[in-house]
């Protein structure tokens, strides 16, 4: 099965790898409408899919194999690993087979200076323009900071890395934990004065194996251009003292078809 299909890139590598291996039925579950087209048209039309590939429209949560499964295929990670659902999507999936692509991910965070992006983050959806106000400007009370309660997903540029990058959450397929939720306490230490703007998020991926895509800076995977890192913003800029620790705490949380992430510096000072 391949659940989350697109538009066939998937499909199709499922294909390539078996092709000289195993005589293979590939299941494609979508629910895109759009995409369903283009799947179906591929299926009917190149000979690769051509009677290897049927094809589903349906949500992969709600949908039921017409056969027994061996492998899941999905591509489903984000930037931070689990922040575009994966752990959601795949709860159900997994009672169709032991065996998944990717089989886990794992999501790391470093502390960053970077003012740009913080005034940036603090003006988001506020219809203020971007970057540091000007001189004499901000007269008055400040607009809501609500990009500061928002990761973002961003290309980092002019930014300085204050601490080595450390693990946060981690989920296995089939999972090892019955809780989607996570929590996480880290406490990185700082080698000179600087003011924190706010947390990097990565994450690493093991496919199957021992084969692994990441963009862990300590890691990084040679052309994994597709995913950028995710940014954690301070609700205010915190300046941490040469020798000391920046400590924070970082929740996953659910309620329902709802998740969300909350972030919170506890020290050196609240």
């Amino acid at each position: 099965v391949v659940a989350g299909a697109g538009r066939g890139p998937l499909v199709a590598a499922v294909l390539r790898a078996a092709s000289d291996r195993c005589n293979v039925k590939v299941h494609a579950v979508e629910k895109n409408a759009n995409a369903i087209v283009t799947l179906r048209h591929r299926a009917s039309t190149e000979d690769a899919w051509r009677g290897r590939v049927e094809v589903h429209q349906s949500d992969m949560r709600r949908w039921a194999p017409p056969c027994p499964i061996d492998c899941v295929v999905s591509e489903l990670l984000g930037s931070f690993g689990d922040n575009e659902l994966s752990p959601e999507c795949l709860e159900p999936v997994e009672r169709w087979t032991s065996t998944s692509i990717p089989q886990n991910y794992e999501s790391f965070l470093q502390p960053i200076s970077c003012a740009r992006l913080w005034f940036d983050a603090r003006r988001a959806n506020t219809g203020l323009p971007a970057g540091p106000p000007a001189v004499g400007a901000c007269i008055g009370a400040p607009p809501p900071d609500r990009g500061l309660e928002t990761p973002f997903v961003v290309k980092l540029h002019n930014f300085a890395p204050l601490s080595a990058v450390q693990p946060a959450f981690r989920f296995d397929h089939p999972a090892s934990e019955k809780s989607l939720e996570r929590y996480c306490a880290l406490e990185f230490p700082v080698a000179v004065d600087c003011t924190v703007h706010g947390l990097a998020g990565y994450f690493e991926s093991e496919l199957y194996d021992g084969v692994m895509i990441s963009i862990n800076p300590a890691t990084f995977s040679t052309g994994m251009f597709s995913w950028f890192p995710l940014f954690l913003p301070f609700s205010r800029p915190v300046f941490v003292a040469a020798g000391s620790s920046l400590e924070v705490r970082l929740w996953r949380r659910r309620e329902g078809d709802r998740v969300w992430y909350e972030w919170a510096v506890v020290g050196p000072d609240v």
